[in-house]
């Protein structure tokens, strides 16, 4: 395993050197200024975690010290991780606080998609030291105030709605107007852009979105609308427009959020993916796109007389005529009860009914020996053993089956060819 890891490393290390960057692995490094650290990492066993955290940390203290000084005597300014219901406290804040002091009573402005939410503090709730904030089993103790960097629980009246990811600043009555103003203006920023056509996409926090709106991005898959929380009939209602245009954008995407049952059930003409995997997420979608626009594309030539080639089987003549009852040996392509008849580019006659095991169908694909009734011609005259009949398409069937050869198989492309050839020999200029 060693050996393996070791050869996967310098893999790297070589690919990264031939792009003009000198690297090794991260116990090796002898200056960090002049060479890339590789760590190592499985997300599977976990190995790797706290040596790439020692890392980031110590780069980040050495290189970074001016960044990381924090003033803890200002307004507080934060970022929501999670927002839950908590018994006793109703709907709760857990919060990282990088900058300033937060007490109780202070003002608190929110970001919001639409606008801010403004409220005050009710109660801080810290967890133990060294806890983390997220643990359902963290203990926590009520505090008068808090100072950056500190993880905490914010309890707070109206604050139904809050999204995690968003902004926190405290404000005095003074500054409450200009710390609105910055705070919209810092959801702005990681709002996403969308485009006038595409497919909807919700996420449970704006990280998670913009996470999953990047990554569609680089798929070349338009959004029309992102947004935070769980999917809605109104957002089945804004997919379903689309319906008409372009079906494929009648789509919503759903990142580690619910879908309610009576959303399901209105959602007709709208497909909805959901999954707390991103890129599953997206593969599914993919795969599905991909299956649809074919099925799309493909009914540009149902209901054409598809290119067909069959031969008379001998010695299965089982009537003469009235009408002529034969073995048929379907070459390529599909016939249908009801189409018409070629033989040596002359129509002669039509499909009237045919039987496949004793059962009557209506249609017959290659591969398959059928027995088939045709009026209108005997056999021994008209038609022959071992004859070979094409599928007698229309003329205008013909074009658009030329210009849709995508949806055929190789063997019915060369069939239209011989049956263009044999209408030709007339007609100089059919099907052009």
């Amino acid at each position: 395993m060693t050996t393996h890891i070791e050869t996967k490393l310098y893999e790297i290390v070589g690919k990264l050197a031939e792009n003009g960057f000198s690297s090794e692995r991260f116990d090796r490094v002898a200056d960090f200024t002049k060479e890339i650290a590789i760590i190592p990492v499985s997300a599977k066993t976990q190995e790797g975690i706290p040596e790439l955290l020692m890392v980031i940390v110590g780069l980040a203290q050495k290189f970074l010290e001016s960044s990381l000084r924090i003033n803890v005597k200002g307004l507080a300014k934060g970022t929501i991780l999670e927002v839950k219901e908590e018994k006793g406290l109703g709907t709760t804040l857990d919060v990282i606080i990088y900058d300033g002091m937060l007490k109780t009573n202070d003002i608190i402005v929110i970001g919001g998609i639409e606008k801010p939410h403004i409220t005050k503090v009710r109660a801080l709730l810290t967890p133990a030291p060294l806890a983390e904030i997220r643990d359902k089993k963290s203990r926590f103790t009520k505090v008068q105030s808090v100072v950056a960097a500190s993880a905490v629980r914010i309890s707070a009246p109206n604050v139904e709605g809050v999204i995690a990811g968003m902004p926190i600043h405290s404000a005095s009555q003074a500054t409450l107007a200009q710390v609105e103003t910055e705070v919209q203006k810092e959801v702005e920023e990681v709002l996403i852009a969308t485009d006038k056509e595409g497919i909807l996409v919700k996420a449970d926090t704006i990280g998670s979105l913009e996470a999953l709106s990047n990554i569609l991005r680089q798929h070349n898959i338009k959004i029309r609308k992102a947004s935070v929380g769980d999917i809605t009939k109104k957002d089945v209602t804004e997919a379903q427009s689309n319906a008409q245009t372009s079906p494929v954008t009648a789509v919503i995407l759903g990142f580690n959020i619910k879908v309610p049952d009576e959303v399901k059930n209105a959602a007709m003409n709208v497909k909805i993916f959901h999954s707390d995997i991103i890129y599953a997420l997206i593969d599914q979608f993919e795969a599905w796109l991909a299956a649809e626009t074919k099925r799309l594309e493909a009914q540009k030539i149902e209901g054409l007389v598809r290119p067909c080639k069959m031969r008379i089987i001998p010695n299965y003549v089982f009537r003469q005529s009235h009408p002529a009852i034969v073995g048929m040996d379907i070459l390529v392509g599909t016939i249908k009860v009801g189409t018409k008849v070629l033989k040596d580019g002359k129509e002669i006659t039509s499909i009237k009914s045919i039987q496949h095991e004793k059962e009557s169908v209506s249609s017959v694909s290659a591969g398959k020996q059928v027995a088939i009734a045709l009026p209108n011609v005997t056999v021994g005259r008209q038609i022959h053993e071992n004859d070979i009949l094409y599928s007698a398409i229309p003329e205008p069937d013909f074009r658009k089956l030329k210009d849709n050869k995508q949806y055929l198989s190789k063997d019915e492309i060369e069939v239209l060819k011989e049956i263009a050839q044999m209408r030709r020999k007339d007609n100089p200029v059919w099907g052009v």
